[in-house]
């Protein structure tokens, strides 16, 4: 039925499903975040589309992690030489060569780990970014749809997908083609990437506070800005990673 309500009977054993079919995966990317921050590292993100939900809901959140940068298409104007219309383009993020200029203007540092998400994993500035990544070092998170990328041909020239690349894959959980509910005309309505990889990125900040604790260490965490000493506790961690955690309105 498509309602509200049928919606949320939908979703929920899809989240119930990523709960436990990623524990795993999320235990093991936990201790990589973590190993990362250990070493002074930052957490760079990235996703192109609706993906970069993904990617914010990781960075500059009250009750997360400190030491993240959200890389996104934007920094081509914004911090790159790019012309304001090159976002116009709708395909822009099959463009491989973008991948460059994105890791370029990051600038990340060697320890640095990368999260990358993408419903079909097969763009070409996605899987490029991936390849350059891993080949400069890092340790690459994947978060993606084993159900949609598996029925999709990838658009890198390599033949690539981004899961081929990573050192973890996290399935979002979400079927092919995203949307949940069927229409009784063919095709289907209400997306469900969203809702997961912002689950998957709140489980993922939980598991890395869990084994600071564990260890008697105090997590890097944001408080909200909008509560008294806010911004003075978050200038003050910040102020740690000085230069490499952009914070954009």
């Amino acid at each position: 039925m498509i309602s509200a309500a049928g919606y949320a009977e939908a979703v929920r054993p899809v989240l119930d499903r990523l709960l436990d079919s990623e524990a795993d995966g999320i235990a093991r990317a936990a201790d990589l975040i973590t190993a990362s921050l250990r070493a002074g590292g930052v957490v760079q993100t990235f996703g192109a589309g609706h993906s970069e939900v993904f990617a914010a809901e990781l960075v500059a959140r009250a009750g997360g992690l400190v030491p993240t940068n959200r890389i996104t298409l934007h920094d081509l104007v914004l911090h790159g030489d790019a012309p304001r219309d090159v976002l116009a383009d709708p395909k822009l993020e099959r463009d491989p060569a973008v991948a460059h200029q994105l890791y370029a203007l990051a600038a990340p540092a060697p320890q640095d780990i990368f999260l990358v998400a993408s419903q079909s994993g097969i763009n070409g500035s996605v899987v490029e970014l991936a390849e350059l990544v891993t080949g400069r070092g890092h340790r690459l998170i994947a978060v993606t749809s084993v159900a949609h990328t598996a029925r999709v041909t990838p658009r890198h020239p390599s033949g690539r997908r981004l899961a081929d690349l990573a050192d973890i894959v996290l399935d979002n959980g979400a079927p092919y083609g995203d949307a949940l509910l069927p229409l009784p005309g063919g095709g289907a309505v209400c997306a469900v990437s969203t809702v997961t990889a912002a689950l998957l990125a709140q489980l993922l900040t939980a598991e890395v506070v869990r084994r600071f604790h564990l260890a008697g260490e105090a997590p890097p965490i944001y408080l909200s800005a909008n509560v008294p000493g806010g911004d003075a506790h978050n200038n003050a961690l910040e102020s740690r990673y000085a230069g490499r955690l952009r914070r954009t309105a």
